[in-house]
């Protein structure tokens, strides 16, 4: 019998990928989530009963151990970017990883990836930060020799950095900027994909490596790109963080009186301490370059997927050559 993998967080952004590849890989896929029944996208990435969602809350100890037990391999993709009910920084990212590696090794797993990110430090003052930092020392608690990826922002089809902005840049003539000046090393989520799928099928792997492209670019330099690349003219506000502060308050405390009816998805108070930091690779760490992976340069892939927010869509590139015949 082939192989089992479980990827808790399976059907996220990162998470289809690896499940994607490790099908390809001749595994069966066990892909944990809270809503499997919004998850069944991901079946066709195998021949039919190969990739399953199944039910899992990384908060509740019986359905992680349920969705773990009998796997050969685990891979945790789970995080989030702004608390909202139960799903606090330190129950998802550090309480959460730190059951799931502990189960699975009461459960005899021989292989554990876990997705982390760059900038973890649990002597940050981003909540976000020190969450992953714990997050990671509960993992290596359990599994000493697991693979730690600390990925810099993913970008991809699915991803809510560059769609998010170009959505914005469709509706609006201003894109405002916090942290304009804040340096990133953008890196394709296929690229972190192949890299924990290698972390499990080649047992030589371990520890923290950390993941970028070959670009390193500023927050506005980014944003520029993005605009080359659908092609709009905006006016880029990069707004001073004494000005930024109280319009993330103010976020924070509408989501915090509405109960959580509205979402603070626009910009928080943590991720203000986050882009105080820049998110690029440490020049000693490892990284892509020991999992034999060239990064992917953002210009190959941002005009695959920004193309929907041109004027004109999917038909700029043929009116635009048009134009010059005249």
């Amino acid at each position: 019998m082939s192989k089992l993998v479980t990827i808790f967080g399976g059907s996220g952004f990162v998470g289809r990928y690896i499940a994607r590849r490790m099908a390809k890989e001749g595994w069966r896929v066990r892909v944990a989530v809270r809503r499997p029944n919004e998850a069944g996208f991901v079946r066709p990435y195998g021949v039919v009963g190969q990739v399953e969602p199944v039910l899992a809350n990384i908060r509740d100890e019986a359905s992680v151990r349920a969705a773990i037990k009998g796997a050969d391999a685990v891979v945790n993709c789970v995080g989030i970017l702004v608390e909202t009910g139960k799903n606090k920084f330190s129950a998802v990212q550090a309480e959460g990883a730190a059951r799931i590696a502990r189960i699975a090794k009461e459960e005899r797993v021989a292989r554990f990836v876990h997705i982390s990110a760059i900038g973890a430090d649990t002597a940050s003052d981003s909540f976000y930060a020190k969450s992953k930092a714990e997050g990671e020392a509960g993992v290596k608690a359990a599994f000493p020799k697991a693979v730690i990826l600390r990925p810099s922002i993913v970008f991809g089809p699915e991803d809510q950095f560059f769609n998010r902005f170009a959505s914005m840049a469709r509706l609006s003539p201003f894109v405002p900027l916090m942290g304009a000046s804040s340096k990133f090393q953008p890196v394709y989520v296929d690229d972190v994909a192949q890299a924990a799928v290698k972390s499990i099928l080649d047992p030589s792997f371990a520890g923290v490596y950390e993941l970028g492209g070959p670009e390193q670019l500023s927050f506005r330099a980014l944003i520029e790109k993005m605009l080359q690349v659908i092609g709009r003219r905006r006016v880029i506000l990069s707004i001073p963080r004494m000005a930024a502060l109280p319009m993330a308050f103010g976020f924070d405390m509408l989501q915090a009186v509405t109960f959580g009816l509205f979402t603070n998805g626009i910009l928080t108070r943590d991720q203000l301490r986050q882009l105080k930091r820049d998110n690029m690779v440490s020049p000693k760490a490892k990284g892509l370059a020991e999992f034999g992976i060239t990064p992917t340069a953002l210009d190959t892939v941002l005009p695959e997927y920004l193309w929907p927010y041109r004027d004109g869509g999917q038909y700029a590139a043929i009116r635009d050559s048009a134009s010059k015949l005249r």
